[in-house]
């Protein structure tokens, strides 16, 4: 590890410390201890099991976003162990290079394997940003006053407006890393079935996250409207993604305590939540430990069709 990303890696380490820090010491921790307790095994595992099941859609999405045939299989492998990285290295940026690696192995060419999971990415972004704009007009009496209720707006805005430099200006271009990237997109351009199914499954993804956090809260006995998930959802995904924290741990929770405070739920309810989709989550990965495993032992790896 290089002098810069060992600095990267600690300031990262300080905000999810701090943040958690600052978050953990306004709460009650047996209230929220005994909260986590509360929610129960078969609640747990259904919203891990959700987990799982949003990596399988996820992975026949990067499968229509590959131009050559790929077995199904292997891509769920990776993305098994890309999601497992994710849980440990800083941001969720990781554990896509972890995948980027494993594809690249059998691609043989880097802009493909790239401009798939930056597309995978992508669209998975425009259906979580699309379904917080959409029920943004109709929460708005959640927010009440609070300047909070312009975020998601701007999230909108941003997005729309990188999309048009990005997609539009081609403003990529100036970089050489990025310029090739191009290429792949454009094998796209007379194939707007091939975006409309990864963006429904992407919607499905998204919807079955917002599925496990409901689950979740009506475990812990916390009435959160669900409504209000198609808003607040979108925001804490799109700060937990920023990379500044590892895996958004710190900043994911005092997202959670901020916005939920908005409609009366409390601290250790709204920490509780947060941490429990977590852990959910994280359980859901380690099929991709079992996955890496394999990978590593393997020698005998398969390769894509012509």
């Amino acid at each position: 590890m290089t002098l810069k990303k060992a600095l990267f890696f600690l300031v990262k380490l300080t905000v999810s410390s701090l943040s958690l820090y600052i978050v953990l010491s306004k709460n009650d921790i047996p209230h929220m201890v005994a909260m986590l307790k509360g929610i129960g095994l078969p609640a747990f595992f259904a919203a891990s099991g959700l987990y799982i099941l949003s990596l399988v859609a996820a992975t026949l999405r990067w499968r229509l976003l590959l131009p050559w045939k790929y077995p199904v299989s292997r891509l769920l492998s990776l993305y098994m162990i890309g999601s497992f990285f994710s849980s440990f290295l800083p941001g969720v940026i990781g554990g896509d290079v972890v995948k980027a690696y494993y594809l690249n192995k059998d691609a043989k060419k880097i802009s493909i394997t790239l401009g798939s999971i930056f597309m995978d990415r992508y669209l998975g972004y425009v259906s979580l940003v699309l379904i917080g704009i959409i029920a943004f007009p109709f929460s708005l009496r959640f927010f009440g006053g609070s300047p909070y209720r312009w975020v998601m707006p701007a999230i909108f805005a941003a997005f729309v407006m990188g999309s048009f430099l990005f997609f539009g200006l081609r403003v990529g271009r100036r970089f050489r890393t990025v310029s090739e990237f191009y290429d792949y997109f454009g094998t796209f351009g007379g194939k707007p079935a091939v975006i409309v199914k990864a963006v429904l499954l992407s919607t499905l993804i998204q919807f079955s996250g917002f599925l496990a956090v409901a689950i979740l809260a009506a475990a812990m006995g916390v009435q959160v409207p669900v409504l209000t998930l198609f808003v607040f959802l979108p925001i804490i995904i799109t700060i937990t993604t920023v990379p500044i924290s590892i895996s958004g741990l710190g900043v994911r929770e005092g997202a959670f305590v901020v916005l939920l405070g908005l409609i009366g739920v409390r601290s250790e309810a709204a920490t509780s939540l947060s941490l429990s989709w977590f852990f959910s989550s994280f359980i859901g990965s380690l099929p991709g430990l079992v996955a890496y495993v394999r990978h590593t032992t393997d020698s005998a790896e398969p390769t894509p069709e012509a």
